[in-house]
């Protein structure tokens, strides 16, 4: 497979933090300044091959997604399947359903690395693509991501629900609020596209349907912040183990 475009400064100095480093080429503005000049070096401590282009190649390089002065080329991303999900490594689990937008895809893994266990699943059709703007967008996050594609996650939800998982569909007309369902086993949370949400047959694979606690005008959330809230109220009963919940 071939190698994959990272562009700007964070995306860049994360994947120097990975070992893909050793394999990585950084290119570097030629008039940059102390700011990619301290990335440079640190690129290179960390073993990968620095080099100094002009602008204006950059530029060319990516195709309008902003580069801040810097790009890589890396090995491809690992990703995984549906069939690899593991409870003791994978939960909580981030499903996402439709979500086309690059720069929602890249934010929702990044939610996804900082308050869940890093793992994201996804269908193989009608997703944003693993592209530049993508890890742009989540700021070097995806480097940090346990990746997993399945063919078709209604049949991936209905096999995690088989081994146990709770399977819950984010939903802003659900009869029920996220906090009052207990998070505490192994949880995938399915967040669907802001307009369209989540399909039907998705829907119905899950074991279960909840709301985000929502009091203002607005009743629907871009699904990055939807992860970040459900994540983050997975973490906190983790943490205070509240009385009162039903299964």
């Amino acid at each position: 497979m071939s190698e994959r475009l990272v562009l700007g400064i964070q995306p860049v100095r994360e994947l120097c933090r990975t070992p893909a480093a050793g394999s990585a080429r950084v290119l570097l503005d030629r008039a940059g300044g102390p700011a990619l000049g301290a990335l440079a070096r640190f690129a290179a401590g960390c073993g990968a091959r620095v080099e100094r282009i002009p602008r204006a190649e950059l530029d060319r390089l990516a195709s309008g997604v902003a580069h801040q002065g810097v790009a890589a080329w890396a090995p491809p991303l690992r990703v995984g399947s549906a069939q690899d999900v593991e409870p003791g490594r994978d939960a909580p689990l981030v499903v996402l359903d439709g979500i086309t937008d690059p720069q929602n895809f890249g934010a929702t893994i990044r939610s996804a690395v900082a308050l869940g266990s890093g793992s994201v699943l996804w269908a193989e059709h009608a997703s944003a693509p693993l592209s530049p703007a993508t890890f742009r967008a989540s700021a070097g996050a995806v480097e940090h991501a346990r990746l997993l594609r399945a063919r078709s996650l209604r049949a991936a939800l209905s096999a995690l629900g088989e081994r146990g998982w709770l399977t819950v569909a984010l939903q802003s007309d659900a009869p029920g609020e996220l906090a009052s369902v207990d998070l505490r086993g192994p949880v995938a949370i399915v967040v669907g596209a802001e307009h369209r949400g989540i399909s039907r047959a998705v829907r119905r694979a899950c074991r279960l349907e909840a709301r985000l606690a929502m009091r203002g005008r607005l009743g629907s959330l871009n699904a990055s912040v939807a992860a970040a809230l459900a994540l983050y109220e997975i973490r906190r009963q983790e943490a205070h183990r509240p009385a009162g919940l039903v299964p």
